[in-house]
């Protein structure tokens, strides 16, 4: 039988088996460095290698997956939700490709009018839930179900005796998680005092990493105005941050950006905004969640703000240097520099 079928595939046959695995592995690696690209917000690379590899094959889930997420840091939702739907297609079975679809809906629906909305919102809870079904340590897919479920209403499949049972979940797998979705929900009811006891339950739990969680608890003072206790919160933010950096915490990176975020957000001491964005940037712990030509961007932004129209223009191309398509940097008019006054106007 084995001899019939080695006349049958004839001469040829071994070198193309021989050569499969190399193919393989070359494939693997391009998908390794499309990654790291994105990762490094270096969206432009990502896509390019991306670009090169086939669209079958045993690696073509993984491909359609990192499109998708290429695709949603440049918010460009329509694209993602096709990637992500093709990588749940070519494997179903994938509970962070159901993660990743769930998270695409959602953001388009957070855009979309209201009766488009309520049904990218249903399909949002369905790619989240079969996520956690499929894995139910994923703590990123529970974290996000239990996040819309505090959100959502009932007519939606959302409601929040189903994010308190989320929270029960994330208990058993991770406990800041569970901390930060509890203060979430008491904070919406309007229970402050418990709200705020939880995200400090989620310091302690983080242990040696807190960044993070030290910055969901400035986010907690912010919304409160409690802007002095926001302040010494984002100060821990900062000194985490620095220790996790050392380790190569991506972590650590993410809290920067979202401290910058938040000072963005609540119009509070842009100069420190824009530390904290060149920290980041300069940090060797970039990460997807928090795209380096966003960073960027909004960095540009800040120095609009601070009266420096020359760095702004270049956090501008350095923007469109990694992510030519990202909308916001090329809507992001130039500001020139204000001539210099003629010395004899100047007089006059």
């Amino acid at each position: 039988m084995l001899l019939g079928t080695a006349l049958f595939l004839g001469p040829g046959a071994g070198v193309a088996w021989a050569s499969a695995a190399p193919a393989a592995d070359a494939q693997s690696d391009t998908l390794a460095q499309a990654n790291a690209a994105l990762q490094a917000g270096e969206a432009d690379k990502a896509l390019d290698l991306l670009g090169t590899l086939p669209s079958n094959g045993p690696d073509a889930a993984r491909t359609s997956n990192l499109l998708c997420r290429v695709r949603f840091t440049l918010e460009q939702w329509d694209a993602a939700i096709s990637a992500c739907q093709q990588a749940v297609k070519l494997d179903a079975g994938g509970s962070d490709y159901h993660l990743w679809l769930g998270r695409a809906f959602g953001e388009k629906a957070s855009r979309a009018s209201f009766l488009t909305a309520f049904s990218l919102a249903k399909q949002t809870r369905t790619e989240f839930e079969q996520a956690v079904e499929l894995d139910p340590r994923n703590a990123a897919a529970l974290a996000d179900l239990g996040e819309f479920d505090r959100q959502a209403p009932a007519i939606v499949g959302g409601g929040m005796d189903k994010a308190q049972a989320i929270a029960g979940q994330l208990d058993k797998v991770d406990p800041v998680r569970a901390h930060k979705l509890r203060g979430d929900m008491a904070e919406q009811q309007k229970e402050y005092a418990a709200a705020e006891n939880e995200y400090k339950q989620a310091v302690a739990a983080a242990g040696a990493h807190p960044a993070v969680a030290w910055n969901e608890l400035a986010g907690f003072y912010a919304r409160r105005q409690r802007y002095a206790e926001m302040e010494q919160a984002m100060r821990s933010v900062m000194n985490a941050a620095s220790r996790e950096a050392t380790n190569h915490d991506k972590r650590a990176g993410a809290a920067l950006y979202d401290s910058a975020g938040l000072l963005i957000e609540t119009h509070q001491d842009p100069a420190l905004a824009a530390t904290l964005l060149g920290n980041y940037l300069d940090s060797p712990v970039k990460t997807e969640e928090a795209p380096a030509f966003v960073a960027h961007f909004r960095l540009a932004q800040l120095k609009k703000q601070l009266g420096d129209p020359a760095a702004a223009e270049r956090e501008r191309k350095a923007a469109l240097a990694l992510a030519r398509e990202f909308k916001p940097a090329n809507d992001l008019k130039p500001t020139r520099e204000s001539p210099e006054p003629n010395p004899q106007q100047a007089r006059n």
